[in-house]
């Protein structure tokens, strides 16, 4: 019997982890909810109600989406994702907690601007580009955030970068952040993103198990 994952496809949190399933090759019993209606199912396991979601065959629960990256990779690695020892996951905290903290912040506030009245859109754009330009200095040296190659600090924090960008396409666009539009581009345009973001309808209780990667 495979792991369980709940999700939903455009959660930035939920993308995270089926990125780095869809590359580890794991099998896993798809589960996509609504986040307005989460299943009983889910909340009995995770009374925190929010996604990712993986239930693993001994009963066990990850419902932290970093954890389930991390639980996917050491299962399979095929592209070096954790590095040696696995040390690209020490050199990702700084920029994870920067990433789920300040800037995930300042996104939520961008994105949904009209429930933050306090200050206008572009005051909480500001407070994000602070991240942005330090991911666009870190890829003047390195095609990737920490490397000449992709690791798991790409996977990590890419889904959150195009949620931002995707506020104002037409500001990004203009912004001068080159680089980064570019390492954005290409992990959009992958087949990677294109796997992981295959629409599949929601759950429900007494569906047959739909299974992913589905490749």
């Amino acid at each position: 019997m495979p792991p369980v994952l709940y999700s939903f496809r455009r959660c930035p949190y939920a993308m995270r982890a089926r990125l780095a399933i869809y590359q580890s090759g794991v099998v896993v019993e798809l589960r996509e909810v609504l986040l307005r209606d989460m299943p009983a199912s889910l909340l009995s396991v995770s009374p925190k109600g929010t996604v990712p979601v993986l239930v693993l065959p001994d009963g066990n629960v990850i419902d932290e989406s970093w954890h389930i990256v991390q639980w996917a990779l050491k299962q399979n690695d095929p592209e070096n994702w954790l590095g040696q020892h696995e040390c690209y996951l020490n050199r990702t905290s700084e920029l994870l907690e920067i990433n789920d903290g300040a800037f995930k912040s300042a996104l939520d506030r961008y994105k949904y601007a009209s429930r933050y009245p306090e200050q206008p859109a572009e005051f909480y754009r500001r407070q994000g580009e602070t991240f942005l330009a330090l991911l666009e200095q870190r890829l003047v040296t390195t095609r990737y955030l920490l490397s000449n190659e992709a690791t798991v600090a790409d996977i990590g924090i890419f889904p959150f970068i195009r949620q931002f960008a995707a506020v104002d396409a037409d500001w990004f666009k203009a912004a001068p952040y080159r680089k980064l539009a570019a390492w954005l581009d290409n992990w959009v345009t992958s087949d990677l993103f294109a796997g992981v973001m295959k629409k599949y309808r929601l759950w429900q209780p007494d569906d047959v198990a739909r299974f992913f990667p589905d490749k």
